[in-house]
């Protein structure tokens, strides 16, 4: 019962550099049995969040104040985050502050880049699933059609952001993400981690930043939706020139993914490492 009472504060930022340094040890040591299913949970759950943000502001453009509109879907969008972590999951733009466990040689470099390829793999995976059901469903006509007219638009303004303009997007993106997972080391409940988790979120949906693994679900919808049905996408009478699957994998797959890096490894994990590292004896 002591250890209890005495256990109920939140980690300091020191106590949290040492718990991100122990997490990744163990990440880095999951066998792909284990850490496949959870990075493929992981993607589905931020499809979800997607879907979600998508749904709460279909209908609201023109009709809503922007910021409004934005806030709710940012909202809505930690969801996705909340899943991963409270229910358990490997998602790679968290999982970028394994730097801190590699900083700290706790693991090998190839540890780290296993980690993040096959992570990488299942999110993706993961996304393009919750793609599959939400155009098998038919789910994009929800609304009269609306629903899926923001759904293209979404991916459609994605792929058309110069090289430069994506990647500095994806480093102000996991900046936000792995500070939402980075609070959660502080936490002692379920309630912290959730809290924790919604502004960071929530202020980067709103911003308009780029995150790969949703980008890994809107983008592919769009593709596919104008493969699957192409009489729907003719109706909307949207110039999806630019929406190729080049200008995905090439102009914003790569760029955020990259950004998502930086952001989070050098902002968040490299810095609070540096910041809180133990001195030297």
């Amino acid at each position: 019962m002591t250890e209890s009472l005495l256990n109920i504060d939140a980690l300091t930022p020191a106590e949290m550099v040492e718990k991100a340094g122990n997490l990744g040890i163990k990440k880095a040591a999951l066998p792909l049995v284990n850490l496949l299913p959870l990075a493929f949970l992981a993607g589905t759950y931020i499809a979800f969040g997607a879907v979600f943000a998508s749904v709460v502001a279909t209908g609201m453009p023109g009709e809503w104040p922007y910021g409004f509109m934005k806030l709710l879907q940012g909202l809505v969008f930690s969801m996705g985050l909340i899943l991963v972590v409270v229910g358990g999951g490997e998602l790679f733009t968290g999982n970028v502050l394994l730097v801190i466990a590699r900083a700290q040689k706790k693991i090998g470099l190839l540890s780290l880049l296993r980690n993040w390829l096959f992570v990488y793999i299942g999110n993706f995976v993961g996304s393009l699933t919750v793609v599959f059901l939400i155009l098998i469903s038919k789910e994009y006509l929800a609304s009269k059609g609306a629903l899926g007219a923001l759904m293209l638009s979404t991916a459609n303004a994605k792929v058309q952001y110069g090289f430069m303009q994506a990647l500095v997007l994806g480093i102000l993106c996991n900046i936000m993400v792995c500070l939402a997972v980075w609070l959660t080391y502080s936490g002692r409940s379920t309630t912290d981690k959730i809290l924790a988790i919604i502004f960071p979120i929530t202020f980067f949906i709103a911003a308009g930043f780029e995150h790969s693994v949703a980008n890994m679900y809107i983008i592919p919808l769009g593709l596919l939706l104008k493969v699957i049905d192409p009489g729907f996408v003719a109706s909307l009478s949207l110039d999806l020139t630019h929406l190729t699957w080049n200008s995905f994998l090439v102009a914003n797959l790569l760029p955020v993914t990259l950004g998502n890096i930086i952001g989070g490894g050098f902002f968040v994990g490299v810095l609070y490492l540096w910041s809180y590292r133990k001195p030297q004896k």
